[in-house]
Parts: C-alpha cells; sequence; structure tokens
C-alpha cells in the first residue's frame, strides 16, 4: 500500500506572551508523518514537545506556519471546525484516564459518538467491538473504580479509537502504569498500528519509545533528530 502524508507541519511556530516575557515553545517546526506510522515524540520537559501534541492534536492554534492534517490546513480554522476534526479525525489518550465515573465502561466508549451523531443502535454495537478489541468485552458494566489502572487505560483507548480516527495521540499514556501493564498497553498501540491507525506518542520513557518505529526527539522548541530509530536510543547523543 502506498503511504500518503497524513501530517505536514510547515515552519510552524508557536510563541506565547510578548516582550520580555515572550517564550517561544516552538521555531519553525518542520515535519511529516506518513499514514501508518509509530512514531514517539521525546525531549526534556520544556523542550516543546507536549506543545507540538496539543498542536496536532488541534487543541491549540500556531502562532505562525501551517498545519495539514489528512490534506486540509487547519492551523487557522475556529473553534467548531476545530472541535469537529478532533472528533472525527483524531483519538486520544492520556496519562490521567479521564473516564467519567458515573459511566460503565460501555457508555464511557459510547459518549464521543454521541457528539459525532452517530446513530444509538450504532454506538452500541461500535463501543462493545472497540472493547472486545482492546480486551474488555467481558468489562462492559464495570464503572471505572471497579477495573485496575490498567484496564481503565484499556477503556480510555476503546474510546479514542471508536469514532475510527486517521491519527491516535498518547501524551505519556503509561505514566500512571507499572512496567507490566505499560508492556501490556504498548501491545495494544502496536496491534492498533498493525491495523492502520497512525500513532504518536509523547513520552519520557526510553522503553516506550522503543517501542514505535520512529523517535521524534525535541530540545528548546526545535527538532534536532526527526528521524530516530528506537534502537538508536542510548546508543547516539541525544541534547
Amino acid at each position: 500500500m502506498t503511504q500518503s502524508t497524513i501530517i505536514r507541519l510547515e515552519d510552524l511556530s508557536k510563541v506565547y506572551g510578548e516582550g520580555e516575557t515572550q517564550v517561544r515553545a516552538l521555531s519553525e517546526i518542520n515535519l511529516t508523518i506518513e499514514q501508518g506510522e509509530y512514531c514517539a515524540i521525546m525531549g526534556a520537559s520544556g523542550s516543546g514537545k507536549s506543545t507540538l501534541m496539543n498542536m496536532i492534536g488541534c487543541l491549540d492554534r500556531p502562532t505562525s506556519g501551517h498545519y495539514y492534517l489528512d490534506g486540509m490546513d487547519v492551523a487557522q480554522l475556529g473553534d467548531r471546525d476545530l472541535a469537529h476534526i478532533r472528533n472525527l479525525k483524531l483519538g486520544f489518550v492520556f496519562q490521567q484516564f479521564h473516564l467519567l465515573p458515573q459511566l460503565t465502561a460501555l457508555e464511557n466508549v459510547m459518549l464521543p459518538m454521541v457528539y459525532a451523531n452517530v446513530a444509538a443502535d450504532e454506538r452500541q454495537q461500535r463501543a462493545l467491538s472497540a472493547l472486545k478489541r482492546v480486551g474488555l468485552g467481558h468489562r462492559l458494566s464495570n464503572r471505572p473504580n471497579q477495573l485496575s489502572g490498567g484496564q481503565q487505560q484499556r477503556v480510555a483507548i476503546a474510546r479514542a479509537i471508536v469514532n475510527r480516527p486517521v491519527v491516535l495521540l498518547a501524551d505519556e499514556p503509561t505514566g500512571a502504569l507499572d512496567s507490566h501493564t505499560t508492556q501490556e498497553v504498548m501491545d495494544i498501540f502496536g496491534e492498533l498500528n498493525a491495523s492502520g491507525i497512525t500513532v504518536i506518542i509523547v513520552t519520557h520513557e526510553v522503553d516506550v519509545a522503543r517501542c514505535t518505529r520512529r523517535v521524534v526527539w525535541f530540545r528548546d522548541g526545535e527538532i534536532v533528530h526527526s528521524h530516530l530509530s528506537p534502537l538508536e536510543l542510548g546508543t547516539v547523543a541525544v541534547p
């Protein structure tokens, strides 16, 4: 299958504040990610990696430059259009699971489809399929406080993929998990990527990055390595 570009950033910058308090979080970033890639974004705290994730996730707008998502320049779209794109093209997984405590696993996964105007009967069918995909077909009626941390993250992943996104974004998705559960979650990300979903993970954990196939390394708002092999982590000098 021929790859196509799913994300293209052109001279993308993000500046906060003005004058002496100005902070340049991203400085003229140029980055291309192809459909079906599996990438890790790494760098020290304050390097710009989380700001980049916010840009890619249409959670914030750049100060200047262009961001093409699936061929559309989304950099300057209004809030309503950005929300629509987030719901239909992007899936999000965070370190804290952000599940609604009063809802069951099935209901939590169904929720994004409400905003996407998916018919009620299809919502349940797709949510059930997504939970089975992450190995939780037997936990449909459990609420978050009846699930382990790893199971809650699986529910969050099912919720992220239920609208069939073109890109799955994960921000420190294993930060609250032990090493065994981390590997289980990373296995799920690997399976989703193998099915064709583009997966981008922000992480500070080398073991997590080594599960991916490409590492983008940030320093001071700039990319210092755009195509680092995960196998090279620890063997090359990364600032």
